[in-house]
């Protein structure tokens, strides 16, 4: 486990840890369970209060979520109230939430926890704050460029999730979960910890720098030659390289590398791979307000027509059309 000094500060309170957890809208519900549920088996597992946590939102009203969803909070978060642990738990739009006051907020409730934890993409404002500024941290995948490029500052690592000092980051639901378990086991021990991930049914626990993964494979089943294959595409998705180049890396020929991907995928690694490409593509064309030039140039496309056109037989609209169903501009 993941050792800090701030962590054992937590540990060494004799009352309850109070959590805040302040939910900023555009937020996953399972980060948000991911966030909580751990704590709540804590509790359960150790037959006494552990950890207070809460749930709150800017404005006391139940912040929408990614879903649509609206997701109960307990109230209005006051940043001059004091909590042992500050969490912010931010999902899609985080990164074009630049309002100074939310941001002074932040800035304000972090300044006075012991840990402060940046969840999915609550990196962003903890960041935007100048927070993390010589720093490492992590963010989902997704963002990873747009992240380093926005905050030249924040040593920014391609990790599940990081604790440097008193700061947390992880990079999504799944992570957010065995960052929980972590904590609890700097607290409570680790044969507890592990009694709580097993409620869950949670027999596979990562390490914080474990790599995140684009693309779910079953490490325990599929050829590990795949694995390294499809590892290779995810890290290539803006500039290709050849089938040939990739069946080299993994120590097989061209056409061994095409029939086991047929066996285990159903369909050649050259339409696999663009599948990747273009699927990296539509998140940007939904989730950001980068140009359809600049997105096929991200994806590995050499021209705009071409991105198009690969990108219509896929998924049956254009890059605009798609764009203009999520009621971002064009």
């Amino acid at each position: 486990m993941t050792q800090s000094k701030a962590f054992a500060a937590i540990r060494g309170l004799e009352r309850p840890i109070r959590v805040d957890l302040l939910v900023i809208p555009g937020c996953s519900m399972l980060t948000l369970a991911s966030a909580a549920e751990p704590l709540r088996a804590a509790n359960r597992q150790a037959g006494r209060m552990v950890f207070d946590w809460q749930f709150l939102s800017i404005d006391g009203k139940p912040p929408e979520t990614s879903s649509g969803m609206g997701w109960p909070v307990s109230g209005r978060h006051d940043p001059s109230s004091r909590t042992d642990i500050f969490a912010l738990v931010a999902g899609f739009g985080a990164a074009r939430l630049t309002d100074r006051r939310l941001i002074a907020r932040i800035y304000r409730a972090a300044r006075g926890a012991m840990l402060v934890f940046g969840i999915e993409s609550g990196a962003w404002l903890l960041a935007r704050a100048g927070l993390l500024d010589e720093h490492r941290a992590a963010t989902h995948w997704e963002d990873f460029e747009d992240f380093a490029a926005a905050f030249p500052n924040v040593d920014l690592r391609p990790d599940r999730y990081i604790i440097d000092g008193r700061y947390v980051t992880t990079s999504g639901a799944s992570p957010t979960f065995d960052m929980m378990v972590d904590l609890i086991g700097q607290v409570l021990g680790r044969p507890l910890a592990l009694d709580v991930a097993s409620s869950f049914v949670q027999d596979d626990m990562r390490a914080a720098d474990d790599p995140q993964v684009n693309v779910m494979v079953d490490n325990a089943h599929d050829d590990p030659r795949l694995v390294r294959a499809i590892r290779i595409m995810e890290t290539h998705i803006d500039a290709p390289v050849s089938i040939a180049a990739i069946a080299r890396r993994v120590a097989m020929s061209t056409r061994g590398l095409e029939q086991l991907f047929m066996r285990q995928m159903g369909e050649t690694p050259g339409a696999y791979f663009l599948s990747l490409r273009l699927g990296a593509a539509r998140r940007l064309v939904q989730d950001t307000h980068l140009s359809v030039t600049d997105i096929a140039s991200r994806t590995g496309f050499t021209s705009q027509p071409a991105f198009s056109r690969a990108f219509r037989r896929q998924f049956g609209l254009s890059p605009s059309q798609s764009r203009f169903g999520t009621g971002k501009p064009v």
